[in-house]
């Protein structure tokens, strides 16, 4: 007599090994592993194109991966509910598993089918399958939910190691007959015309071998000098493993024990591996936010900023989303980002602080730009960051930090390697003169075959008169909130 089948609905979390959902369903014996393609895109947040074509990779890499222990994925497009209602009375399903979401629309959705679901006998588990800690476990001594990145980090820190990675099963029992599936090139999530993704293929290998990859690949070369080099585009110092945790080909246990284990067997890396753990606290304490605050990527987190003097200037976001602004750093981050469908985190910070502090373009601007472009677009990531850098969110940088894109370009790229990477019309300029090619003497720009306005533009603001503009804009603000009070 053959068991009524689980189903297994992938979701964020697109990988084998360390699964709890997958864990669950095969508890019920037979599973019927099932992706949804919703677009009816819970809180208003469809994908982006870069996301689509991350996903896309992801998707067939986890139907190959589950070719290999004898079952395959189902796709199935549409709303969700409908869905799982369909896959349920073709297959006589009594149970669903599913790694929960953590945004407010896909939580409200969630409740919603879980709900339904059980009103009809249906077993629903849902299961924590991307975080650390779920965003309901940590609070403050008064139970109140962290607005400090510091003490949140202490109490999850203090939670100790979390628990160890499942393993990936080696088999997995199917029904007698397999509902039908959508095929993925039929989902049309490549781009076609043009094909831009040609710099994305290049840089990248989605699913979940590849997330394996690059861990090992970071273990072997990146840890050890993580904590002096992770701040430096112009060396290969960190991880890129955000777009894996970003569709889950990766969890963040794997990677916490990962790097744990690499420590443990190596001592003199302990500072690094804790450096690189802190950075995973980030992601988690954007979760924290997200959950505790979920109009986070719309709103501002901090009272008092939706007056401020933003600006709507058309031909200067173009200028910094083309990267071409005139900053050197600022225009080789916008430059990889739009290759490569990812960005160094220290250079995202410069580039955001240009666009909010130097243009006084919204940060909810760059935010969307981001959102569309990054292959690690992140709900809670991308507005928890955007708004640290515009001032306006927990624990975020004072308004009166600005970055100085010469003087961050110098510091953390002192040979001008990235620059000439993605901005190759100034790869032949010398170090002195690559951060501010307007200052280079006539006869240096000529040798390096530099033409300040037909080559390269020149600088769209000048960088300290806009710095005077944005502390008075936001001084003026915080007057303004004060004669309120």
């Amino acid at each position: 007599m053959h068991r009524p089948p689980c189903i297994l609905w992938f979701r964020q979390d697109l990988r084998l090994a360390d699964h709890p959902a997958l864990a669950a369903a095969l508890r019920h014996g037979v599973v019927v592993p099932l992706f949804i393609l919703d677009e009816t895109a819970p809180g208003g947040w469809p994908q982006g194109a870069a996301k689509r074509w991350w996903l896309h990779g992801s998707l067939a890499a986890l139907d190959h991966a589950l070719r290999t222990i004898g079952s395959r994925l189902v796709l199935r497009r549409g709303p969700a509910a409908a869905v799982l209602d369909e896959v349920i009375r073709e297959t006589g399903a009594t149970a669903v598993a599913w790694s929960r979401c953590y945004e407010p629309g896909a939580i409200a959705r969630d409740k919603a089918i879980k709900a339904a679901l059980r009103a009809r006998g249906v077993a629903v588990e849902s299961v924590n399958g991307s975080l650390l800690v779920e965003p309901w476990d940590i609070a403050t001594g008064a139970g109140k939910p962290y607005a400090v990145f510091t003490p949140f980090w202490k109490a999850l820190r203090g939670r100790g190691d979390p628990p160890a990675p499942l393993p990936a099963p080696t088999t997995l029992p199917v029904p007698a007959a397999m509902p039908k599936s959508d095929a993925l090139e039929d989902w049309r999530l490549l781009p076609t015309a043009p094909d831009w993704a040609g710099g994305l293929r290049a840089a990248w290998v989605p699913g979940e071998a590849g997330a394996r990859a690059a861990l090992m690949e970071f273990l072997d070369h990146g840890l050890a000098g993580y904590a002096q080099q992770r701040d430096r585009p112009d060396i290969d110092g960190t991880s890129r493993l955000s777009p894996y945790l970003g569709l889950g080909a990766i969890g963040p246990r794997q990677v916490w024990h990962a790097v744990q284990s690499r420590a443990a067997a190596h001592p003199g890396q302990g500072g690094a591996a804790e450096a690189y753990l802190r950075e995973l606290g980030w992601r988690e304490y954007a979760y924290h936010l997200l959950y505790h605050w979920p109009d986070l990527p719309e709103r501002n987190w901090r009272d008092g900023f939706e007056h401020f003097p933003w600006r709507a200037d058309y031909s200067a976001l173009q200028a910094w989303q083309r990267g071409m602004t005139g900053y050197p750093i600022v225009d080789a981050g916008m430059r990889q980002l739009w290759q490569t469908g990812w960005m160094h985190n220290r250079v995202r910070m410069i580039a955001a602080s240009f666009l909010i502090k130097d243009l006084l373009i919204h940060w909810r601007t760059g935010e969307d730009w981001f959102w569309d472009t990054l292959v690690d677009a992140d709900l809670a990531v991308n507005a928890a960051s955007w708004q640290w850098v515009a001032g306006t969110g927990a624990d975020a940088a004072p308004y009166f930090r600005v970055f100085n894109p010469v003087l961050q370009g110098r510091k953390f790229d002192p040979h001008g390697d990235y620059v000439r990477r993605f901005v190759p019309e100034l790869a032949r300029l010398p170090a002195d003169h690559i951060h501010e090619p307007w200052t280079a003497p006539a006869d240096v720009l000529r040798q390096a075959g530099v033409a300040l306005g037909r080559d390269y533009p020149r600088p769209i603001v000048d960088h300290a008169q806009a710095r005077l503009r944005a502390l008075a804009a936001f001084k003026a603000l915080g007057k303004a909130d004060e004669a309120a009070d």
